[in-house]
């Protein structure tokens, strides 16, 4: 269960937005470093159930990630 000291660190690794290097890579959230095994298992059941929140809001029933890899095969 996410403590105050770990929440934040959950909410950013749950979250969609990834920085890339020079290369366009996509890097993990540095916030998965910083959590253990515990949290970096409740950091995926919440980003789980955001991925399907964007889902179910979106039109087309994609998420963020799914439009985001939709747009970078698209190129």
């Amino acid at each position: 269960m996410a403590t105050p000291e770990t929440e934040p660190l959950i909410e950013a690794a749950a979250g969609a937005f990834r920085e890339r290097d020079a290369r366009g890579v996509v890097r993990f959230a540095p916030a998965w470093w910083d959590l253990d095994d515990a949290g970096r298992r409740e950091a995926f059941a919440a980003a789980c159930v955001n991925r399907a929140i964007e889902a179910a809001l979106d039109p087309d029933g994609l998420s963020s990630t799914a439009r985001a890899v939709l747009a970078r095969l698209r190129r």
